[in-house]
């Protein structure tokens, strides 16, 4: 039975999704608010771009951090940190008086949100039983959809506000789930495999037992001794250093694979239409404060969208999903490029039909915007997994930022000519998932090893007898080279 401290938990680190969300999302209607343009001076095009790319170019170095820090300083206090930078970055936004203000805020606000963009899933992950732990870590994106819903329509709210409070208090609501993770972080168990590894076995046992709720204490048992095994059995080969997740073949495969699906995510076009998506419908004759209503509609729709791919996706696994949605975005993508070259304004039905596909798009976003943060996310050995995360993180928010640069200069050179680049892009995508994508559903993160060639003990949880005979056979080694080493000190 899934465990409601389990549930609870990964709830509450999925406000970290929220605030991912809110504060990708209200930059959009942000930029597009006659009161803001008015304020700041009609801001470029390539300022614009600078001000939204602030925020990836943040997100990279929060990575960076988690690269450097996270694995030392453990789950929970890498979440605290990216709570109370987010909090400083957010604070200067809304009270910034010049674009270097918001700029700076932007970037500070971005490298809380790389930190813990790169910490929850897996940080639910290993909180998680493995039947449930895609729908646990993937709620992550589910309320990245609260956010940006909520972003979207307090965005159009504020539209009708002409004064600097329509651009302001939207800015500063940002700090609110920042604050709510610095409040309640303290309340949350430290991940036990994390814990483990760092060979705090007592305290991770303790948390393993609360975490389960009603399973039996031989369960708890079992599950206790393969993630110490799995930890014990990769030492043993010397498999302990940062190095071997580029040396060791199986590694390198796993991060190639967590990289390529976590790029894969941009590569879509997802957030140029959730980034642009007023500047696009000015293409199509739309009036602003219309074009955010739609952007809200899209949001609403986008919870429901979600609600169910988390309900699916541990049932029919990861990489199906995958291909199907990325076939989709493509074609969506496809169909209004090919309008966009015989455009008319004047064609309601026309006009209609491209809203309708920025729709569909929205659909066949959800199956990869939840996958995306899953995979990378159980597929790395305990030893490198904050590691692996920062770097298939580090690589999402790296080609946001190419993109959030350039887009409004592709917009205004070629329009809607520019999908026909993410179209391709989604075929690729579609072809990789299905040739070197391995399936991980129902299993767990330590005998997902055995999918990269790196099984080297009984898994306790799958095969209890032979965890047991060979926990007896290292008790019987250990006794006799106990007894050789007292043979020579006689």
């Amino acid at each position: 039975m899934l465990s409601l401290k389990t549930v609870l938990s990964s709830i509450f680190l999925a406000t970290g999704g929220f605030l991912f969300g809110y504060d990708s999302g209200i930059i959009t209607s942000t930029i597009s608010l006659p009161t803001f343009k008015a304020y700041f001076g009609n801001p470029s095009d390539t300022v614009t771009g600078g001000i939204v790319s602030a925020f990836q170019g943040g997100a990279i170095l929060g990575t960076i951090i988690n690269m450097i820090g996270a694995d030392w300083a453990g789950r929970k206090k890498t979440i605290l940190a990216g709570s109370i930078v987010s909090v400083i970055g957010c604070v200067l936004q809304a009270a910034a008086v010049n674009m270097t203000m918001i700029i700076i805020g932007r970037f500070i606000a971005g490298a809380a949100v790389g930190m813990l963009t790169s910490t929850i899933p897996m940080y639910a992950a290993e909180l998680s039983e493995p039947k449930w732990r895609a729908t646990l870590s993937g709620l992550l994106q589910w309320m990245l959809s609260w956010g940006f819903l909520v972003a979207q329509w307090l965005g159009y709210g504020c539209s009708f506000v002409k004064t600097e409070f329509s651009w302001r208090f939207p800015l500063a609501f940002q700090n609110i789930p920042g604050l709510i993770l610095i409040a309640g972080i303290w309340f949350l168990d430290e991940s036990p495999r994390w814990l483990m590894e760092k060979d705090r076995h007592e305290e991770a046992k303790a948390v393993l037992t609360r975490i389960r709720g009603k399973a039996s204490p031989e369960t708890v048992e079992l599950e206790f001794r393969e993630i110490r095994d799995v930890i014990a059995a990769d030492r043993a080969v010397g498999n302990t250093s940062w190095k071997t997740i580029i040396t060791k073949p199986s590694w390198r495969k796993r991060l190639i694979l967590g990289c390529g699906v976590q790029a894969f995510g941009p590569l879509s076009g997802i957030n140029v239409i959730n980034y642009y998506g007023p500047r696009i419908y000015e293409i199509l004759g739309i009036d602003n404060q219309t074009s955010l209503m739609i952007i809200g509609i899209s949001g609403a729709l986008s919870i429901v969208y979600c609600s169910i791919g988390l309900i699916l996706v541990d049932k029919v696994g990861r990489i199906k999903p995958l291909i199907v949605s990325a076939l989709f975005l493509g074609a969506s993508l496809l169909v209004n490029a090919v309008q966009g070259q015989y455009l008319n304004t004047d064609n309601a039905n026309q006009l209609r039909s491209m809203v309708a596909m920025n729709f569909v798009f929205s659909l066949f976003y959800t199956p990869l915007g939840i996958i995306s943060w899953v995979y990378p996310a159980e597929i790395f050995p305990v030893e490198v997994r904050a590691l692996g995360n920062a770097l298939t993180t580090f690589t999402n928010w790296t080609v946001n930022l190419i993109f959030a640069q350039f887009t409004p200069d592709a917009l205004s050179a070629v329009e809607f000519k520019y999908f026909y680049l993410f179209f391709a892009l989604n075929l690729i995508a579609a072809t990789c998932y299905y040739f070197f994508y391995p399936e991980t559903k129902g299993r767990t993160l330590e005998q997902i090893d055995e999918l990269f060639g790196d099984q080297l003990v009984p898994h306790a949880l799958e095969d209890p007898e032979g965890a047991s005979a060979a926990m007896e056979k290292e008790k019987a080694a250990t006794h006799w080279e106990g007894r050789n080493e007292g043979t020579e000190r006689v």
